[in-house]
């Protein structure tokens, strides 16, 4: 009899540990991005839209301190039992130790940036070196006669990053398909319509993004072309050339769908922008990730990428587009 107690109360201690006095203990999922900015504001109500509506609670961390923050809300999060991790690496070619330790420990997927290399489960976003080729397309709608160009980016060492302005300059100079090609930053790549200038990074610090458009602007009085491949970048971009009184002298496409940026394509300050649908990157991995807790990898196809296509925005389409992301964004804020 005493053995049959000691059972019973056992499996009661189980089902405790695994419910709670409300009932099934809710899963737990991580949506992690690469930093702050509006891009990722956007995603965030996708994420928490498709916790609402799956009913799974989701941790949404916004690093500020770089590589070595990242490190510490993943290791964080691993150690509190999370069920599962979508995460923008920084610098994915150099974290696979990282995420190797959380796909041992959790589900790990990637979203927006990828580390192929590691041992996530699978990557969903778009292709960002066919998407930067997509927007060196816009560059010359705006340039059509050629001009010198530079280009505007908060990192390079993020795999989405290199790719997309990699795609940008292969674009402009008619080069082949490549995406394993890599410009260096201070190369300046040109042909007999386009000239690529130069490339700014800051790091996602909108105060240096829009420190090195006003730079840019000094330093190149003839300037064709003004390419802003994240977030903080057009937003920049336009109040540099307003402050200089240059608008509509100098060209400028975009990339992401940052409010400063669609205002600029109504305004007729912007051509178009490369927008990412980042509430789907934030709605399709926190489902994925809830479907895989359940065991569910149907999901995952076989080349483990999720693809996210792209919108090319410009003025005949962008009070549409933004009237759509507006609804989604409250949607996701109820």
């Amino acid at each position: 009899m005493r053995t049959v107690w000691r059972a019973a109360c056992l499996m009661t201690l189980c089902i405790l540990s695994s419910c709670g006095e409300d009932g099934p203990k809710k899963t737990r999922v991580a949506y992690v991005t690469n930093g702050l900015a509006s891009f990722w504001n956007i995603a965030a109500a996708g994420a928490r839209a498709a916790g609402k509506e799956l009913d799974v609670q989701v941790d949404i961390r916004m690093p500020t301190g770089g590589v070595t923050e990242q490190k510490r809300i993943v290791e964080d999060l691993i150690s509190n039992g999370i069920d599962g991790i979508a995460i923008s690496p920084i610098d994915g070619d150099n974290q696979i130790e990282l995420l190797n330790k959380a796909a041992a420990q959790t589900l790990l997927i990637t979203h927006d940036a990828d580390s192929p290399k590691s041992n996530r489960l699978c990557y969903i976003g778009m292709d960002n070196y066919d998407a930067g080729r997509a927007c060196g397309r816009l560059v010359k709608e705006a340039l059509p006669e050629g001009g010198s160009v530079i280009l505007f980016i908060g990192r390079v060492a993020q795999i989405n990053g290199r790719l997309r302005r990699q795609g940008v300059i292969d674009e402009l100079m008619d080069w082949k398909r490549d995406d394993s090609r890599f410009t260096l930053p201070g190369e300046e790549p040109k042909n007999d319509k386009y000239q690529i200038v130069d490339t700014r990074l800051d790091e996602l610090d909108p105060a240096r993004a829009k420190a090195n458009a006003q730079d840019a602007l000094s330093k190149y009085p003839n300037l064709g072309c003004m390419v802003g491949l994240f977030a903080d970048n057009p937003p920049a971009c336009i109040e540099a050339l307003r402050q200089a009184d240059r608008l509509g002298k100098v060209k400028v496409v975009g990339f992401d769908e940052a409010d400063g940026t669609l205002q600029g394509i109504i305004d007729g300050h912007v051509h178009g922008t490369v927008t990412q649908q980042p509430y789907e990157y934030g709605y399709q991995s926190v489902k994925m990730l809830a479907a895989l807790v359940n065991g569910d990898r149907s999901g995952i196809p076989e080349s483990k990428y999720v693809d996210v296509p792209v919108t090319l925005v410009r003025r005949d389409n962008v009070q549409e587009f933004w009237k759509q992301l507006k609804a989604m964004i409250a949607q996701g804020a109820q």
